[in-house]
């Protein structure tokens, strides 16, 4: 982080001056995040073992009394990986606690970095750890007998959107995180996280579910993120058949990742900005 710029005498340009180095600071608080995380063996243990476990549950457990049309492997893959990333995501806000309760944000604020460079740091520490975990969710599945026949760019695409849902959920994770005042508040995101896939066509079609609950699963952010993975890597829909045209699915989990995104992360900052005035 920059320690050594003398703010006095600058003036009006001490406020320009913070904002010309948001990217490398950015940088440095995101590294400061994952040292951190590197630290505590609780939370590497947890990264490392949930995705084996929750793929194992689902495929072996469950597996075999679910009819989906097609290889439940395949059909669950893409679920395993946004549940596991939207829990990962939502240990953000328990760290943005721990952080306010250390006094480490007073002392980010007496120095020369833009305030929404440390919540950008949590959110950028929190893309790479959770894209990480999304590679050992692959290589579990790829080990038990995962196969996808996309080509390059249909990986890249796949690997786009969930790193698009990755930000989105980070990024309400960080708008808990400044609004909560204790760890174990701010841990209820993490439930909300793993509940909400469930309601979802990641692991069973919405079609088999009640009428009340099946419009729900229709119409929340995780479906048609879950529907595009799914489509772009196994080409298969919720219902086992074959996709056509996957732009429209994809625009709407886009647009999803989109909103969350940008009104999570502008109200995080400016309750963050409050809070330090």
């Amino acid at each position: 982080m920059t320690t050594a710029v003398d703010v006095r005498g600058l003036g009006s340009g001490a406020a320009p001056a913070r904002w010309l180095r948001v990217v490398p600071d950015t940088v440095t608080m995101a590294g400061r995040v994952l040292r951190l995380a590197r630290r505590d063996p609780d939370e590497l243990l947890v990264a490392l073992l949930l995705p084996v476990m929750i793929m194992v549950l689902f495929v072996y457990v469950f597996g075999g009394a679910i009819e989906v049309g097609t290889d439940y492997l395949s059909y669950a893959t893409p679920g395993v990986i946004l549940l596991c990333a939207g829990y990962g995501a939502s240990n953000t806000a328990i760290a943005l606690v721990q952080d306010a309760s250390t006094g480490i944000m007073d002392r980010f604020r007496s120095m020369p970095v833009a305030d929404a460079t440390v919540l950008a740091g949590h959110v950028l520490a929190s893309t790479g750890k959770n894209l990480v975990t999304t590679t050992i969710v692959l290589a579990v599945a790829a080990s038990i007998g995962f196969r996808s026949d996309a080509g390059a760019l249909a990986w890249l695409g796949a690997v786009g959107v969930v790193t698009a849902y990755i930000v989105a959920i980070t990024c309400a994770a960080t708008l808990v995180g400044v609004v909560a005042r204790t760890p174990a508040a701010a841990g209820g995101l993490g439930f909300v996280m793993l509940f909400l896939p469930y309601v979802s066509s990641a692991f069973v079609p919405p079609e088999t579910m009640p009428a009340w609950l099946r419009g729900i699963a229709e119409h929340q952010p995780v479906t048609p993120v879950i529907e595009t993975v799914r489509g772009l890597l196994i080409g298969l829909g919720s219902d086992g058949a074959p996709v056509g045209d996957l732009g429209a699915t994809a625009a709407v989990a886009l647009a999803w990742c989109a909103g969350i995104g940008v009104v999570s992360l502008t109200a995080a900052a400016w309750v963050f900005a409050r809070r330090g005035r």
